[in-house]
């Protein structure tokens, strides 16, 4: 029997018949993909005025973990005093392939909108590195951003954790993290088409089996696989997968958003069901006819400059909240 499954977006559906899909990975193929360049950063940086710096810092083995830090340039005799906000951004790939430069289009507009400082982490990869590793090494970049933040011109009360699929999966990954440890501080997480649940057992995971597609479940099985190696359900750890945490209480306040036509719809909706739940605050969009990772690929189309419009207008709302409260925090002297 044929499963039934949202149609996509007329555009959309347009300009994915002219790109080339698979249903599954192997170990062959991610290969092969691997040795495909990454998208160059600088023709996006040349339009733009920004101070670029490359460091490392170390993984909890002593391994180091490159980060990319784009700021907005200052003019030489610029007296810069206000800090920053900043977008600690984790990037996709199924947490088997790309790197700090894949989709760093999309942190790069906030770069733009609000004079964000933009810090990218290039997390290690699986099958290579397993279990907690990936979300650890992007752990302790955020940990080092958040106390360095007087030096890289950030304000420490305006960090924002965003990802995109395998990246908006660790990114919730490093917020309950956060939480649970009680170190950084962080503003709000944004977790786009995010990959939550490695049970890979929802209806829009059966739905979009089987079928070629952008990402697939058999995809995202390969994905889970090649992280989890030997481990059992019962050893899987929350910040690993974390739609298995049982309590999203206590969690900044919350964006997701995901297509209607993708593996993780449900997962994501559920994710943030449960936020609210738990009395958090949460906003949800489930793009009509979206696949995964559509703005990413086609950020020309209409669906997709939708999609990242709002995303904007929330950070510019949750930016405009901070700074409106920033003056009665006690840090600024106002103690009762």
């Amino acid at each position: 029997m044929t499963t039934a499954r949202p149609a996509l977006d007329p555009e959309l559906r347009e300009l994915l018949a002219d790109m080339p899909l698979m249903s599954r990975l192997n170990p062959e193929v991610l290969a092969q993909l691997r040795q495909l360049p990454s998208p160059p950063i600088e023709p996006l940086l040349e339009h733009r005025q920004v101070d670029r710096r490359e460091l490392t810092v170390p993984a909890k083995d002593g391994a180091p973990i490159p980060l990319s830090v784009l700021s907005p340039a200052s003019p030489a005799n610029a007296d810069r005093t206000t800090a920053a906000p900043c977008i600690y951004w984790i990037h996709g790939g199924g947490m088997v392939m790309g790197d700090r430069f894949s989709q760093i289009d999309i942190p790069l507009e906030w770069l733009d909108q609000f004079g964000a400082v933009v810090v990218s982490v290039d997390y290690r990869l699986a099958p290579e590195a397993t279990g907690t590793v990936p979300v650890d090494d992007c752990y302790r970049g955020l940990l080092w951003v958040a106390e360095h933040a007087a030096e890289l011109g950030i304000d420490p009360a305006r960090i924002i954790v965003a990802g995109i699929s395998a990246g908006g999966g660790l990114a919730a990954g490093v917020t309950l993290l956060a939480r649970d440890l009680g170190n950084p501080a962080i503003a709000a997480q944004m977790l786009i088409c995010p990959m939550l649940d490695h049970r890979n057992t929802t209806t829009s995971s059966r739905q979009y089996s089987g079928v070629p597609g952008v990402w697939t479940g058999e995809m995202n099985a390969f994905g889970w696989a090649s992280v989890l190696g030997d481990l059992t359900d019962a050893e899987v750890c929350p910040y690993v997968s974390p739609a298995l945490a049982e309590d999203l209480s206590g969690l900044p306040t919350t964006y997701i958003d995901t297509g209607s036509a993708e593996v993780f719809r449900d997962e994501d909706t559920d994710y943030a069901t449960r936020i609210w739940a738990a009395g958090g605050q949460a906003e949800l969009h489930v793009w009509a006819g979206g696949f995964h990772g559509f703005d990413a690929l086609y950020p020309q189309a209409h669906i997709s400059t939708t999609a990242r419009r709002t995303r904007t207008d929330w950070l510019a709302r949750l930016l405009e909240l901070r700074r409106i409260a920033a003056p009665l925090t006690p840090a600024d002297g106002d103690r009762p």
